[in-house]
């Protein structure tokens, strides 16, 4: 193996090692995703883990219709979507520097 392969294979063992690194990390950033004025709060990790869902207590005053059970659903439903969309903007913030560090390196493809 030549100087150059060589040096291109620690490159990429070290690029793992932080890339590994950061993903564990995912875990330890939080999010929170909103919805209905922030009648609906989505709590999540960058690891796309969901961790609490807090609903306002007004939007369960009785007697709730059909109508109302479809908009608490709704209303759930962007929360989450926001939350995890926040989620993804942290993954992309952590591993952005890594994501395009191995065509860097020279290797076809990537």
């Amino acid at each position: 193996m030549n100087k150059d392969m060589q040096r291109m294979m620690k490159e990429a063992q070290k690029m793992a090692a932080e890339m590994q690194k950061a993903q564990e990390s995912l875990n330890e950033v939080e999010v929170v995703g909103t919805a209905g004025g922030g009648a609906v709060k989505v709590e999540a990790t960058a690891d796309l883990i969901v961790k609490r869902v807090t609903i306002d207590p007004e939007l369960l005053e009785d007697p709730m219709e059909a109508d109302d059970i479809e908009m608490l659903g709704d209303t759930i439903t962007a929360a989450v979507n926001d939350a995890l969309t926040k989620a993804r903007e942290a993954q992309a913030e952590a591993m952005g520097p890594l994501a395009g560090g191995l065509g860097g390196l020279g290797l076809p493809g990537m």
